[in-house]
C-alpha cells in the first residue's frame, strides 16, 4: 500500500491561503510578461528602416479577397530564420516587411506552402490556372478551386472604403476616392491582362482573380529587393 500523501509546506503555507496564492501568481505572471515585453521597448529601433510603398489599390482589393476567402487558414506569411525554411522559401521575414499589413496575415498553419516570397515566383497565367483548378498546376494539392474569382468583379466603391480605412490608420494614401481607386486599378490590371493574353488567356481587367494575382505577385518582393541591395 502506498503511504498517504503528506502535507507539504507549500500546500500548507500557500495553497491553503487563496489570497496569498492569487498575489504570488499575479507577481509570477507579471515578471514573465515583463521579461518578454521590456526588451522590445528597450532596444532602439533602426533609424535606417527601409522605405516600403503601401499596397496599390488593386493589391488592396486582392488582399481583401485573400482575407475574405480565408487563405490565411492554410497559408502562412512568415518565414522563420531556420535553414530548412530559408532553403525552401527564401530569406527569413523581417519585421519591417509588415509595415502596411493591417491586420497581419501571418497565418497559424501551413496546410499549403508559405506565401511570404511568392511574388514573382510564378507567372500570372500560373496563378490564373491555379485559382481555377489547383491540381492542374500543383499535383496532389488539396486546395479547393475558386472559379468564381474569374467571373466575379471588384467593386471600386469597396476598394475606396478600404483605402479610406487604411488612411485613417496611417497609411499614406493621397487619393482614396472611388474614381481614383478605379483609375489606379485599371492601370495596373491592364498589365496583368496583357500578360495573360500573351498566354492565350482572355480576362476582363476588373475580375477578382486579377486583383488577387496582383496581391500575390507583390508578396515578398519588397523584402527580396531590399535584402539583395544590402548585400
Amino acid at each position: 500500500m502506498s503511504e498517504p500523501s503528506r502535507e507539504t509546506w507549500h500546500r500548507r503555507v500557500i495553497e491553503h491561503r487563496s489570497a496569498l496564492l492569487a498575489i504570488l501568481t499575479t507577481v509570477t505572471v507579471s515578471i514573465g510578461g515583463l521579461v518578454e515585453i521590456v526588451p522590445m521597448y528597450a532596444i532602439p529601433t533602426d533609424p535606417t528602416e527601409p522605405v516600403i510603398d503601401p499596397y496599390t489599390p488593386l493589391e488592396v482589393a486582392g488582399r481583401d479577397i485573400y482575407v475574405r476567402e480565408g487563405c490565411y487558414n492554410c497559408h502562412s506569411q512568415m518565414i522563420r530564420p531556420l535553414r530548412a525554411e530559408t532553403l525552401r522559401y527564401g530569406p527569413w521575414t523581417r519585421a519591417w516587411e509588415y509595415k502596411w499589413d493591417r491586420p497581419f496575415q501571418l497565418g497559424s498553419r501551413r496546410i499549403g506552402p508559405d506565401l511570404q516570397r511568392v511574388g514573382g515566383k510564378y507567372s500570372d497565367d500560373w496563378h490564373w490556372e491555379h485559382l481555377k483548378d489547383p491540381r492542374s498546376t500543383s499535383f496532389g494539392s488539396i486546395m479547393p478551386p475558386y472559379p468564381w474569382l474569374e467571373t466575379d468583379k471588384v467593386d471600386p466603391a469597396d476598394v475606396a472604403a478600404s483605402l479610406t480605412a487604411l488612411a485613417h490608420l496611417g497609411t499614406p494614401y493621397a487619393d482614396t476616392s472611388e474614381a481614383g481607386a478605379s483609375k489606379a486599378m485599371a492601370e495596373q490590371s491592364a498589365g496583368i491582362v496583357e500578360r495573360l493574353a500573351g498566354k492565350g488567356v482572355t480576362a476582363a481587367p476588373d475580375l477578382e482573380a486579377i486583383a488577387l494575382i496582383a496581391y500575390l505577385q507583390r508578396l515578398g518582393t519588397d523584402g527580396k529587393r531590399i535584402l539583395s541591395e544590402a548585400k
